[in-house]
């Protein structure tokens, strides 16, 4: 510290070495008296006096600086010549350390070598000399000059006569140098309590540093973006940063003056001159909205007042508005990537991007697409447009209706945009005669409504373009603008290629549904042996090879047919067409169900060999069918099933079983026989065929199903088949995971009041006594007019089987919807149909049988054969 003091860097230092140039300054004075007082001074005295100049001179301020100046002379000869007149010496020199003079009395004689031994002096000694010169003996002395560091930087030579020293000049210079010692002392001590105290005031920083914190911190305090104020005792205020005065409006004399004399509002500059705690407090300062934050300076010591700073949120507020809006829209287009297209519907998909659309972007929101786009087709230019979908924060908007087909004018923008393919903004609908064309009366209702600004945007889905998107605006005065604009064509072009999508989706699954339908049974056929009910659930993932079948056979029986094969498509669809077709034509050999299902497992054997070697893909990966004969005079049920699930029976009381129906291996699989099972059925019974989509489902299997699917049809005692049909069908959702095919068939018995039948002798005389037993049959069920006809069918049928067939032969009569004639024998010998010569004694039997009966057939029995014919009833 007391370094620093004396080195003159610091303040204190300063004052110092002017104290030490005053005291230099009376010393010196002090001697120049006494020499002039006393002239006669001893040898000593003269030395002494000498050697006060030349080191007084040497360690004045000013010198080591004049001796590095580029001109010394100029600066120190004034000095020297000053402190030799001064101090009465004959003359002080100042050289340099190789004796060339800087000073002396006789310019003349300035910069030549100096006369005397300097190499002491060099060293940092001092040299004392006596010499005579020209102007008698004389003392001269040759001290060094030192620079801070202790460098000797030159030379001070002073010398004086003796005869110009007096005696009393050393009596006296004890006391002028005790005197000076004093002086510095005191300047010293004084010196090192002000760079003291100066130093705790400003932390240990010298001039420099301060310097340069303060030219800081006033550049950091006047280029901040946020003004600064700092309020003193009693509210005045100290100081305010340029922000400041710009944020508030400051007058220029504001420092030093009342924060309530600075023309704010009360609000304010009662909170500035409280001085209380604030954070982000919002204030109305004229047009700026302020966030004002205040702190007090005296929480630890400090002086009283606060600091406040003041940060312009207006911009702020527009940037983060400017940001807000920037992000709703991006989130906007997210929810969009997301939020449309969520199924292959065309109108869910546009009712989606309206919907998405409203509030968010628009008030209200429409979708106008062609009606060809709805049914799946290309759109068709030129064709009115039907309204699909609409939303909006309002009801009852007298924008056109949901369902109303339009033809748009062509002045009108919709239109417009139609055939240009571009986006269309009407600022201001009230100031467009174009789009008030389309209907002045509407428009009208529309304006006064609020509707006031509307952007229309073709859909566009390559070079389709599908239908138009119409966004309207009322609640929001300012009109649709480009940016807007932008925005919905990017929320267009997203949702269009999801109606192309569903639109090209719902052509393929018309395709497919067309197919499908024209290959399940559109009607049942006219039996009276099954009531039927029946229900068909296409698949979310779209049609499949689910198919059913009721098919009336010989002898008033009935075939329920149920089949599935496995996935989905145009492809599987074709594949149950063909199976379907084929249980058709096997059905109609009458086999009995294992052999119907062997020779359909051999077909789709044959399929996928055929498939496979055409693209090296089985298509067929798997089916399964379950057929079943229903005799309604025996009351008896035969089923056989390929790896299809089990039929539930309900009997009449209302209990519920899965009979025991052996599971045969699926279709397709071959080598492994197939087996029957019989079952006798109670008058209104009801048997369930179904499906594997009714049982089966991904979280569920099918153990839990098939509990499931009893509880339903226990729920159902005495039901009809129709009822039964909508019971079960309520637990699963309208669009299952699979296709379901479902037949609730309630049995009915031929009464044996409507059978008649007979055992006939192989005689061919019996034949008479048949036709007579007939023909009394016939008459007691009122039938008399199909006398002739039965009894031609009946006499050809019996001769036929006593000449060609076995015994025991057997007459039967069964009274359906139609009159059924059946002749059965042991053999199993089938005849067939040909045309006789005119030359054959036979032949023509069978040919006028088929004539006169509506059918006639032959199916095969385990004890032989029955030949059939069916009449129609008058």
């Amino acid at each position: 510290m007391l370094r620093s003091a004396v080195t003159g860097r610091s303040v204190a230092g300063q004052v110092f070495l002017l104290q030490v140039v005053i005291v230099l300054l009376l010393v010196v004075a002090a001697v120049v008296a006494q020499v002039l007082q006393v002239r006669r001074d001893s040898d000593t005295e003269a030395q002494n006096r000498s050697l006060a100049v030349a080191e007084t001179f040497a360690n004045a301020p000013g010198t080591v600086a004049g001796l590095r100046a580029p001109d010394p002379t100029a600066v120190l000869q004034p000095k020297a010549e000053a402190v030799r007149k001064a101090t009465g010496v004959d003359f002080v020199v100042v050289m340099n350390t190789d004796g060339i003079r800087y000073t002396h009395p006789k310019p003349d004689r300035i910069g030549k070598k100096f006369v005397g031994t300097i190499g002491p002096a060099v060293a940092g000694g001092i040299v004392t000399e006596h010499v005579n010169g020209t102007i008698g003996p004389l003392v001269q002395v040759v001290v060094p000059v030192k620079d801070t560091s202790g460098k000797v930087v030159g030379l001070v030579s002073a010398g004086i006569t003796t005869a110009h020293v007096g005696g009393a000049a050393a009596q006296q210079l004890p006391l002028l140098l005790a005197a000076a010692a004093v002086a510095l002392a005191l300047a010293t001590g004084g010196t090192a309590l002000v760079s003291r105290r100066l130093l705790r005031q400003t932390r240990g920083l010298g001039p420099y540093e301060m310097t340069r914190m303060y030219e800081h911190h006033d550049a950091v305090l006047h280029s901040v973006r946020e003004g600064v104020l700092i309020v003193g005792d009693g509210g005045r205020l100290l100081l305010a940063n340029d922000e400041a005065h710009r944020l508030l409006d400051l007058p220029e004399d504001a420092e030093r003056r009342s924060v309530l004399e600075l023309g704010l509002d009360d609000e304010t500059a009662a909170l500035l001159a409280s001085g209380r705690v604030a954070t982000d407090e919002v204030h109305l300062v004229k047009d700026r909205l302020l966030a004002i934050n205040q702190r007090p300076t005296d929480l630890r010591g400090g002086p009283v007042g606060s600091v406040t700073t003041l940060r312009d949120s207006t911009e702020l507020r527009a940037l983060s508005g400017r940001a807000e809006v920037t992000r709703e829209r991006l989130n906007m287009l997210y929810d969009a990537g997301v939020g449309i297209g969520t199924s292959l519907d065309v109108t869910r998909t546009a009712q989606e991007l309206a919907e998405l659309a409203v509030p968010r972007f628009a008030d209200f929101a429409t979708v106008d697409l062609f009606d060809a786009v709805l049914q799946g087709e290309e759109p068709r230019p030129g064709t009115a447009l039907r309204r699909t979908a609409g939303a909006g924060v309002r009801k009852e908007a007298p924008l056109y209706p949901v369902g109303e087909r339009i033809r748009f004018v062509a002045t009108s923008p919709q239109a417009r945009s139609l055939t240009t393919g571009q986006s269309v903004v009407v600022p201001v609908l009230r100031d467009a005669p174009g789009w008030r064309a389309q209907d002045l009366e509407r428009t009208d209702q529309v304006l006064e409504y609020g509707i006031h600004s509307m952007i229309t945007v073709p859909l566009r889905a390559g070079s389709l373009v599908l239908g138009v998107a119409n966004f309207w605006r009322s609640e929001k005065p300012e009109p649709f603008d480009s940016e807007e604009l932008a925005l919905a064509e990017e929320l267009v072009a997203r949702a269009a290629v999801s109606i192309d999508n569903a639109r090209r989706y719902t052509r393929e699954h018309s395709m497919a549904v067309a197919l499908q339908r024209s290959l399940l049974p559109r009607t049942l056929p006219e039996q009276g042996a099954l009531e039927i009910a029946y229900r068909y659930l296409p698949a979310q993932a779209g049609v499949g090879g689910d198919w059913f079948d009721v098919l009336p056979l010989s002898g008033a029986r009935v075939a329920l047919v149920v089949g599935d094969v496995v996935g989905h498509g145009l492809h599987a669809a074709a594949t149950m067409g063909r199976l379907r077709t084929a249980v058709h034509n096997f059905s109609a050999l009458d086999l009995p169900p294992d052999e119907l299902l062997s020779l359909l497992d051999e077909l789709v054997g044959r399929i996928d060999q055929d498939e496979t070697s055409a693209d090296g893909t089985a298509a067929i990966t798997g089916a399964t069918c379950l057929y079943a004969v229903y005799d309604p005079v025996a009351r008896r049920c035969t089923l056989a099933r390929a790896g299809h699930p089990p039929p539930a029976l309900v009997h009449p009381d209302g209990s519920v079983e899965f009979p025991d129906v052996p599971a045969g291996p699926p279709l397709g699989l071959g080598g492994l026989p197939f087996e029957t099972a019989e079952l006798e059925l109670a008058e209104g019974s009801r048997l369930v065929l179904y499906t594997d989509g009714l049982v089966e489902d991904r979280d569920r299997d099918i153990d839990e199903g098939l509990e499931l699917l009893g509880d339903s049809l226990r729920r159902t005692p005495g039901a009809s088949p129709e009822e039964t049909c909508r019971t079960v069908l309520e637990r699963l959702p309208a669009r299952p995971s699979d296709d379901v095919a479902l037949i609730v068939a309630r049995t009915r018995v031929l009464d044996t009041d409507r059978v008649a039948q007979w055992q006939v002798p192989s005689d061919p005389a019996a034949v008479s006594q048949v036709r007579s037993s007939v023909t009394a049959q016939l008459a007691a069920w009122g039938l008399e007019e199909l006398d002739f006809t039965t009894e031609l069918i009946l006499s050809e049928l019996v001769t036929n089987a006593i000449r060609y067939g076995r015994g025991p032969i057997g007459v039967r009569l069964l009274r359906d919807r139609t009159l059924i004639c059946e002749v059965s024998d042991a053999s199993t010998t089938s005849p067939h149909l040909r045309y006789a010569a005119s030359t054959d004694e036979g032949g023509r039997g069978l040919f006028l049988v088929a004539q006169l009966a509506d059918r006639w057939g032959t199916r095969y029995t385990p004890q032989g054969k029955v030949i059939w014919a069916e009449q129609p009833l008058p």
